[in-house]
């Protein structure tokens, strides 16, 4: 007997019911019975009828192969395709780093020691630079980006200065 599926949350049972339905629906739409899909899918007609209908304790693989006898199988390509939430987390997750690495700064040998190239030398004002921004403080000269947006705001008529 199959294992019992852990409740989804209403929001995602319908999400279910609905994808189920658009697989209904293109089903239909090509004129194919329900006993030619489940028969080209490898499954009875009344797993084809739960999954039409959006049961959660149809398996992925069941999903995927009515999708292939539809021939919309390259849509599940789609799912995940852009995940913003975790990327984010991924970015969160990273480590700042302090320095560059030294496998990519060119050999030292022929140069005097306290001298850098120029690359070197770019890549360190850059750092220096970045610090610099990391380190600003609100008592700073330092310009922020709502106050360089306030600049650039458009003045309505009549009045003399945008509002905030």
């Amino acid at each position: 007997m199959a294992k019992k599926t852990s409740p989804l949350l209403p929001t995602n049972e319908l999400r279910l019911q609905q994808f189920g339905e658009r697989i209904r629906l293109a089903r239909l739409r090509r004129r194919l019975t329900a006993k030619q899909v489940a028969a080209r899918a490898g499954m009875t007609t009344i797993t084809l009828r739960n999954l039409e209908r959006g049961g959660a304790g149809v398996t992925i693989g069941a999903y995927l192969a009515v999708m292939q006898v539809l021939g919309v199988e390259r849509d599940l390509d789609l799912l995940l395709k852009d995940d913003s939430l975790g990327r984010d987390l991924q970015d969160a997750a990273l480590p700042r780093q302090s320095r560059m690495p030294s496998r990519h700064a060119p050999s030292q040998q022929n140069r005097p020691s306290g001298t850098l190239s120029k690359p070197q030398r770019a890549v360190r004002e850059d750092v220096v630079a970045v610090q610099e921004i990391n380190d600003w403080n609100p008592g700073s000269d330092f310009v922020s980006s709502e106050n360089l947006a306030a600049l650039i705001r458009p003045v309505l008529p009549g009045h003399s200065k945008q509002q905030k």
